[in-house]
């Protein structure tokens, strides 16, 4: 990007309507006489305080070379290449699980985080997770709107009602016995994340005790030995939605407690969320979250294979859904301008009870409420609402057996998506792997070994360039995303001005990205193949 393209950039937006076409959260057209007026409905108050599994995203470095509006005077776009991987490298996160993970070894190598905001403050959570009392890791990314406030709480609580979800009626029966007899319970999961805030004692003990209460009503239906991981992961999504919506209309005297249960049910967030066990991989995907496999074909080259499919407009099958859960009257009217209702791009997502609730229900809630606007909250029904529910936190379950060529998996939010295709992500993580192996140093040392020898090593790696070069696939994806050119090769003026495009104007441009990349074992998952 030249300097000419970096001032378009700021003078566009100075002189036109900041629309952000590729906006998936909220975008409200309200007629005003001779003007447009779009209220952009996202948060801009702090963050909801994390749980043990959610990552409450790192405090951004991001903010600190950003702009605050397109009106300063004094606008730059320059940041220099130490700054630039500051920025990008802020919220990495990577963990190499132990060898006696699943049944028989994990078959997870290691994976590798990284998330970067375009909304202040981010609406974008991720999760991962050993289950401890089953078998497996899980991993999770959940893409917020109208603020992050229904993502934080679903990344904090999904991953545990799927471990319930999972545990036999003997084990439910355990966990319930200690809960009555007040002994401590055994952890369902080990977390493994950015540690959080602090979580509030009160929300964290109802979080709890509606926890019990699903797992009691599993108990209930008296199955043994349990649910399938695929019964599992739908009951799980299915059932955290529903606490969601039930919890803002319980009676509330906490005022504290009160304002979080509307902040998160009246914001949204889809998700996606892989549980890997052995050679067993579960997809759930509710929204627009994406997860793909990189294929390494036995001729070398590589393959891509989603693993999940978009729930919006463009997708045939879920225009179809809504059209057979509604009116023919309502045909017209499902999605207007590719959204629905002309509201909310994904068809599927946790919370958005403006879309799931009744108008009287609605309206009962909100009128014996505090001030919603302190709270980002907007009273809007859209036109030709009639027949509600027309959002579903329901997932789309995928079950893919692994292979030895199976060599990786990508689960990142749309703002990935919208920047690189299937084939261009897993091609970026197939070259980093390739090129981070080709300059790795070899580890045998000449003796004596003296610092003059060590700093020619040192200057030796610097020249095949691995100190520029990410160590986190993650970021390596995200670099590639917002400062790609048209030949598919990073512009450092480009990838500068991304970076510091002011919060009125980056939406504009890019959405909030979270991205996984979880790395299999070949080696475990043959051996499962010779023992069976």
């Amino acid at each position: 990007m030249s300097g000419t393209v970096s001032s378009w950039i700021l003078s566009s937006a100075r002189n036109s309507i900041a629309f952000p076409g590729k906006g998936r959260w909220y975008s409200i057209c309200i007629p005003n006489r001779n003007k447009i007026k779009w209220k952009l409905l996202f948060s801009k108050t702090p963050p909801y305080p994390s749980g043990s599994c959610g990552s409450a995203p790192p405090l951004s470095l991001q903010q600190a070379f950003r702009h605050t509006s397109t009106e300063e005077e004094h606008f730059s776009f320059q940041l220099s290449p130490s700054q630039i991987n500051d920025i990008l490298r802020a919220g990495e996160l990577s963990h190499r699980p132990l060898a006696a993970g699943g049944r028989g070894g994990s078959s997870v190598l290691r994976f590798e985080s990284n998330q970067l905001a375009s909304n202040s403050p981010i609406e974008d959570r991720r999760s991962a997770a050993t289950c401890l009392q089953t078998a497996g890791m899980m991993f999770g990314v959940f893409d917020g709107h109208a603020g992050p406030a229904c993502a934080q709480a679903v990344s904090q609580r999904l991953l545990h009602y799927i471990a319930v979800s999972l545990l036999s009626r003997s084990s439910l029966e355990q966990i319930e016995l200690a809960v009555e007899a007040m002994r401590p319970l055994q952890p369902l999961l080990q977390c493994h994340g950015h540690p959080g805030d602090p979580q509030c004692p009160e929300v964290a003990a109802r979080y709890f005790d509606n926890l019990r209460v699903y797992w009691q009503h599993l108990l209930d239906l008296d199955t043994e030995p349990g649910l399938s991981p695929e019964e599992a992961m739908v009951s799980a999504f299915k059932r955290l939605d529903s606490d969601i919506s039930l919890e803002v209309q319980a009676p509330q005297e906490n005022e504290l407690m009160r304002n979080i249960a509307l902040q998160v049910a009246f914001s949204g967030a889809t998700a996606c969320v892989a549980h890997v066990d052995g050679v067993h991989l579960h997809v759930a995907n509710t929204g627009d979250c994406r997860a793909v496999l990189g294929v390494r074909e036995e001729d070398g080259t590589w393959s891509t294979l989603p693993l999940t499919r978009d729930h919006n407009a463009c997708d045939e099958s879920e225009i179809r859904r809504l059209k057979r859960e509604h009116p023919s009257s309502e045909e017209k009217t499902l999605f207007v301008n590719d959204r629905l209702l002309g509201i909310l791009m994904p068809s599927r997502a946790f919370g958005d009870v403006q879309l799931k609730w009744s108008k009287e229900l609605q309206h009962s809630i909100l009128e014996n409420s505090c001030d919603t606007e302190a709270l980002n909250i907007y009273q809007y029904v859209p036109p030709n609402y009639h027949t509600p529910p027309y959002l579903t936190a329901e997932p789309e379950v995928t079950y893919h057996k692994l292979r030895s060529k199976d060599k990786f998996l990508v689960i990142a939010s749309d703002g990935l998506w919208e920047m690189l295709s299937n084939e261009k992500v897993v091609k970026l993580v197939a070259g980093h792997l390739s090129e981070l192996h080709v300059q790795k140093p070899q580890l045998t040392f000449k003796k004596p070994i003296n610092l003059g020898y060590m700093h020619n090593l040192l200057l030796e790696r610097k020249s095949r360039g691995l100190a520029s070069l990410d160590q986190n696939t993650a970021t390596h994806l995200i670099r590639h995303a917002i400062g790609s050119n048209e030949y598919g090769e990073v512009d450092q003026e480009k990838l500068t001005a991304m970076l510091t495009l002011p919060e009125d104007l980056a939406r504009m441009y890019r959405d909030d990205i979270t991205v996984t990349v979880v790395y299999f074992d070949s080696e475990t998952i043959d051996s499962y193949y010779r023992s069976n």
